[in-house]
């Protein structure tokens, strides 16, 4: 049995935190909100209050990581609200303020979870192979923090890049429902499914991946008009209207390494 810190347990960490439990491991959890805790400790997370800021990290920091082999770093930059903007500039710094700490525990390991964003709008098939290019602060804060985690000698990382998160209660078509003129009609789609988020970040853990990237991107690329279009339909939503002017971007990431390396297949029944 494993002892794992989850950095943030929320819309993934939290049933991730639940799936290491079922397969034996012992997971320290963390939240930001105090009435969370009785919440994370009632599913058998040993739940703390961790805050991260720009200034520092608070001293349950040293707790939450105590005896620890792998730490899971699950706290994108914030994306929405009013200071999303100041949110996103302040997050590499968070992860500075978190590194020492990871130094001075027993974790040896860390998986980073980021994003495809990191790579920006290219026109052509992206790999692991393909250099970032981010185009927005957040890629570009999380292509920062990637490296400030990988370059550290004193522990291993592994980075995983998920595309656009779709879940039971999360996906992109509720916002584009009945709106008009969406662009990009041709473009593909690049998503991956909370379950399989959560059964890949099992696999390398499980696998002992480390050191690696990965891009974690289901193999299931139409365009968003035929998608967004197929899947109001199936949800009864009014449909989404797009733009007959053709993509200039037309961004495919390849999910091919993670598939091959951990010999991993998809559930496209989710999508």
């Amino acid at each position: 049995m494993t002892q794992i810190s989850i950095l943030g347990c929320g819309w993934l960490g939290f049933p991730l935190a639940k799936k290491l439990i079922e397969k034996g491991h012992s997971v320290n959890g963390s939240t930001t909100s105090e009435n969370k805790l009785p919440i994370l400790a009632e599913t058998g997370i040993d739940p703390f209050l961790v805050t991260l800021e720009s200034e520092g990290v608070s001293e349950t920091i040293t707790d939450f990581l105590a005896k620890s082999e792998i730490l899971i770093i699950d706290i994108p930059p914030q994306l929405r609200g009013n200071n999303a903007d100041t949110e996103k500039k302040v997050f590499v710094e968070k992860i500075k303020n978190l590194i020492p700490f990871i130094e001075q525990s027993s974790v040896k390991k860390v998986l980073f979870v980021s994003s495809t964003s990191v790579y920006g709008n290219e026109n052509t098939i992206i790999t692991e192979q393909t250099s970032p290019n981010p185009d927005t602060e957040s890629g570009k804060q999380l292509l920062l923090a990637e490296a400030l985690l990988q370059n550290n000698p004193l522990f291993e990382t592994t980075i995983i890049r998920f595309g656009g998160l779709i879940g039971e209660d999360r996906h992109p078509v509720k916002t584009l429902s009945g709106r008009e003129n969406l662009e990009n009609p041709d473009a593909p789609v690049n998503l991956i499914h909370q379950t399989d988020c959560i059964s890949l970040i099992y696999e390398i853990i499980h696998q002992s991946k480390w050191g690696e990237v990965f891009n974690a991107v289901a193999p299931f690329h139409p365009t968003r008009e035929i998608y967004y279009t197929e899947k109001a339909i199936a949800l009864n939503l009014p449909l989404p209207r797009f733009s007959p002017e053709q993509s200039q971007i037309k961004k495919t990431i390849s999910g091919e390494k993670i598939e091959t390396s951990l010999k991993y297949q998809f559930d496209l029944k989710n999508y």
